[in-house]
């Protein structure tokens, strides 16, 4: 059955609440793309659906809890009888950004929806409907809760081994006095460009097209480098298999953007990407401990207090790796941690993988089920 998307469901937009006046507290507040933050407050009860209204538009999100939609979003004030996670995949099915109403910012005004037709089936197979493509969802969230899982494993792992000295057998070595205070016989203190590459020269050839990683392809909580474009030329940061992607610019920095880069076919083979990146390469350490040197919090200060520059566009400057110094183990403790922590990394990989290619099929899906190309189960 067709409908208008007004007889469909009601979007209203969210309420304004400035940075300054958030309380911490256990409701979160939904911006146009994701949670923004906590406050004591709640504004709608759940089930809730929430898409983007200004700045970002497109993305859909399901609330099992009470929520704070902000006003970068629009709600669903009414789902007019219809099944709420039904209501959730089949926004996903429009384009929303086509309705694009500001003229900087884009902006999504509610108004223009309302005379488009939808595809709305009976309760029932809307309920059967949202059952099949949120059993792809819980998939793709096992993956997601285990990525996470494996990156937190190996930075605690990094810190108890390489920060606090507690590695196997450490109980059996003396700490002799460093630069650096007591750290283990055996270990060197070094610094940082005597054991990293630091933007090491890399060549690309100019003809044909090349993996190209911009600044949004980083996550600010994983190594993962996702929606990774195809490009001609070769201006910018050049990387292998095995080094890592630093922000240099800020926010991206302090909001934590560093990547691994394992996506490339073979070893040989090179991309390139945002001229914002510090890439960051092993000389006498493992990729796996750069890169977790790198998320390090007294790395990551380091390169925050040397930025310089106009305010809001201000950059690490590559000296100030210079003279910082670490411990660098003994090369067979390094491979011992790398065999334990390599495999791990390789696994986010797959699980990323997996995961886009849950999205696609789930994605695939709905229009086929609407379509009645692909039957629905009876019970």
């Amino acid at each position: 059955m067709k409908k208008r998307f007004a007889d469909f469901v009601t979007l209203q937009r969210g309420f304004d609440l400035p940075k300054t006046e958030m309380r911490d507290g256990p409701f979160p507040v939904v911006g146009s793309t994701s949670i923004i933050g906590h406050h004591d407050e709640f504004k709608v009860e759940p089930p809730g659906v929430v898409t983007g209204r200004s700045g970002s538009l497109g993305t859909v999100q399901f609330l099992r809890e009470r929520y704070w939609p902000h006003n970068t979003s629009l709600w669903v004030k009414d789902f007019k009888g219809n099944d709420p996670q039904f209501v959730y995949y089949r926004l996903q099915g429009f384009d929303f950004a086509r309705f694009n109403a500001g003229a900087g910012v884009p902006t999504l005004n509610r108004n223009h929806l309302d005379t488009l037709e939808v595809d709305v089936p009976p309760i029932p197979m809307q309920r059967r409907i949202a059952g099949i493509l949120s059993a792809y969802d819980e998939l793709i969230e096992n993956s997601q809760r285990r990525i996470r899982i494996l990156e937190v494993m190996a930075r605690a792992l990094y810190r108890e081994w390489f920060v606090h000295f507690r590695f196997p057998g450490h109980e059996k070595l003396p700490r002799v006095a460093s630069p650096l205070g007591d750290i283990p016989q055996g270990w060197e203190v070094k610094r940082v460009p005597e054991c990293v590459d630091i933007s090491p020269r890399v060549a690309v050839p100019r003809d044909g097209e090349k993996p190209f990683v911009p600044m949004g392809c980083l996550s600010n909580d994983s190594m993962l480098i996702t929606d990774i474009e195809s490009r001609a030329g070769n201006s910018g940061a050049k990387f292998k298999n095995g080094d890592t992607l630093f922000t240099r610019i800020t926010p991206c920095l302090e909001n934590g953007k560093t990547g691994f880069v394992q996506f490339l076919p073979d070893a040989q083979a090179v991309g390139f990407g945002s001229t914002e990146f510090i890439v960051l390469r092993s000389r006498t350490l493992t990729p796996e401990f750069v890169y977790l040197l790198a998320r390090s919090d007294e790395f990551r200060s380091v390169a925050i207090k040397s930025m310089s520059g106009a305010t809001g566009r201000q950059r690490v400057q590559e000296q100030c790796f210079d003279d910082f110094q670490i411990a660098q183990p003994p090369r067979s403790l390094l491979d011992r941690f790398s065999t334990i922590v390599a495999p791990s990394f390789r696994l986010i990989y797959k699980l990323h993988l997996q995961i886009q290619n849950l999205r696609l099929t789930r994605d695939l899906l709905l229009p086929r089920l609407l379509s009645g190309e692909d039957s629905l189960p009876t019970n």
